[in-house]
Order: C-alpha cells, then sequence, then structure tokens
C-alpha cells in the first residue's frame, strides 16, 4: 500500500497520506550517542527535510538543538511513527528514541 508522505510548512510539519502528524515543536529524548554527549538528549526539533518509510518505521531528517548543552546539528534518520494496518501510529517525543543511534560509541 502506498503511503503519501512529505514536509509541509518550509519543514515545520511532516505530513502522511495527506494528514499533518508531526511537529517540530516536540522535544525529543535521544539516547547518547552522535547528535551529542547528554545522557539523554533533550532535542528541541526546528525543522524537517526528509521524510521516508523503512520497512513500517517513518523516519524523518531534522536539525534540532539540545535544551542541556546547546548543541544544534542535523539527526538523518529519527524514527518519528510507524505505519499498522495502513494508519500512522506516532512515536511520543518524550519516550527515549535509540533508533538513530549506531551501534558504538561516537568518535
Amino acid at each position: 500500500m502506498p503511503i503519501a508522505l512529505r514536509t509541509l510548512d518550509d519543514g515545520a510539519w511532516i505530513s502522511v497520506n495527506d494528514s499533518r502528524q508531526v511537529s517540530v515543536s516536540d522535544v525529543w529524548t535521544l539516547s547518547r550517542g552522535v547528535f551529542c554527549d547528554c545522557e539523554p538528549a533533550y532535542v528541541l526539533l526546528e525543522g524537517f527535510f526528509d521524510a521516508d518509510v523503512d520497512g513500517r518505521v517513518v523516519v524523518t531528517g531534522a536539525v534540532g538543538q539540545c535544551l542541556e548543552c546547546g548543541t544544534r546539528d542535523t539527526i538523518e534518520r529519527l524514527p518519528v511513527g510507524r505505519m499498522v494496518d495502513g494508519a500512522f501510529c506516532p512515536y511520543d517525543p518524550e519516550c527515549v528514541q535509540w533508533g538513530v543511534e549506531p551501534d558504538g560509541e561516537r568518535s
């Protein structure tokens, strides 16, 4: 089943099947890794630049800033939800996301 994904309003929203689903106004909790050394990192998203489906998981590229240390960087594949029977089920931004982190420590 095809899924229509796109960014809207200059990267402020991720649209899934023509419905605004994920906003940049959320703070996402990320495990320690490639974004910064904070554990966990509380990252305020500032804009989306990509959206894709990886299997059933909806991932997005985003720009954000850590509220703890101030690091501003990009996140290449932030998991924001999953598709279940053709419907989008968003992930809770407050739950720790670890899928964006590669195995191993930051160089």
